[in-house]
């Protein structure tokens, strides 16, 4: 995989879901998940939604800052994290370079290339996870690691275990 976009697609899948067990496990261990790392990510699943409603033209089903219990965190993510990446690594050059005009959430119209989105999103989530990280700390629970050379470092792993070439 050599396409910036589509790594950076496939790595922002990687960080949400490795997010989301994270969540699940401190729950599972009794920890009560606190109300602003769960309203930080609510926003990165939400802008994917978004996103993708500019992306295709369609209304978006969420607001920017909406929020989530860790079961809407996964139905968010069931529903905009594959798609986004999927629409990705299926655009061609003419997709790349198209321009869509849009309003964001301050009311203030804007006109983008689709390639800087697809950078945009994934770089969007990746603060805002860290912001959760951050955030989970100061709560006293532990992060977890969803830094892009981690996700990298995996797969380089599993190709090594599976003896095929990595990236």
């Amino acid at each position: 995989m050599s396409n910036t976009n589509e790594k950076l697609g496939a790595y922002n899948v990687w960080a949400n879901e490795t997010l989301l067990r994270h969540l699940d496990s401190l729950v599972a261990a009794g920890a009560t998940l606190p109300a602003s790392s769960l309203r930080l990510f609510s926003h990165v699943l939400n802008a994917q939604a978004i996103w993708l409603g500019r992306l295709t033209a369609t209304p978006s089903p969420v607001k920017v800052w909406q929020e989530h219990d860790l079961a809407g965190l996964h139905h968010w993510h069931e529903q905009t994290s594959a798609r986004f990446r999927d629409y990705v690594a299926a655009a061609d050059e003419a997709e790349l370079s198209r321009l869509i005009t849009y309003t964001n959430s301050a009311g203030e119209g804007y006109t983008s290339q689709v390639a800087d989105i697809f950078t945009h999103v994934p770089v969007h989530a990746n603060y805002h996870r860290a912001q959760v990280a951050r955030d989970l700390r100061l709560h006293g629970l532990e992060p977890i690691n969803t830094d892009f050379i981690t996700y990298c470092r995996e797969l380089s792993a599993k190709a090594a275990a599976a003896d095929v070439p990595s990236l």
